[in-house]
């Protein structure tokens, strides 16, 4: 279904897309496809949901830069591939104006955080960041370059972008600016 989801999607964009034409694509009744999903949006989510979430391991380099190098390159790697980005482009949009996409956005996200986590906790381990460190707040700010680039400035997206967010972020890991707070 993936595949076929996809390829509608490259090939019409959201609002060609139907049902219909994925289920014939994919070689299956088109009731099949409304039974298990519902909706050509309950799809589009679960089929970013369970391509995105599983392409981007933790890396394990070493060294939190290093670490945090990898993880962003990996993620400009998939924002920048024609096939996901569609299906994450229109997950985004859809998320502004629908609860169900939106959680599923958020959840998404929740997810892949919780997974970085680990390469601070390693950090920490090694005494690269001191202790008390927010993980989660190391992970957000990997990413949030990239997305303000392709979804609100539009700029383009490189592997550079990955090296200097690595380095901004693991220089203020380690000098403590990226502690919890107890007042939150």
């Amino acid at each position: 279904m993936t595949e076929a989801l996809q390829a509608e999607l490259l090939e019409v964009g959201y609002a060609g897309t139907t049902i219909e034409r994925i289920a014939q694509r994919a070689g299956v009744a088109k009731t099949t496809v409304y039974r298990r999903w519902g909706s050509l949006t309950q799809l589009v989510v679960d089929v970013f949901a369970e391509t995105a979430g599983t392409l981007i391991p933790p890396p394990d380099t070493g060294s939190l830069e290093g670490d945090l190098r990898e993880l962003g390159r990996a993620s400009i790697a998939l924002l920048t591939m024609p096939r996901l980005r569609t299906v994450f482009d229109i997950v985004v949009r859809e998320a502004i104006h629908d609860p169900a996409t939106r959680a599923a956005l958020t959840e998404f996200f929740a997810a892949r955080i919780e997974i970085g986590t680990a390469i601070v906790q390693r950090a920490v381990e090694r005494g690269e960041a001191p202790p008390g460190t927010d993980a989660a707040e190391v992970i957000r700010l990997v990413g949030a370059p990239y997305y303000a680039r392709a979804y609100i400035t539009g700029e383009a997206l490189d592997p550079a972008i990955a090296d200097r967010t690595a380095a901004m972020i693991a220089l203020a890991a380690r000098e403590g600016l990226l502690n919890q707070r107890e007042s939150r």
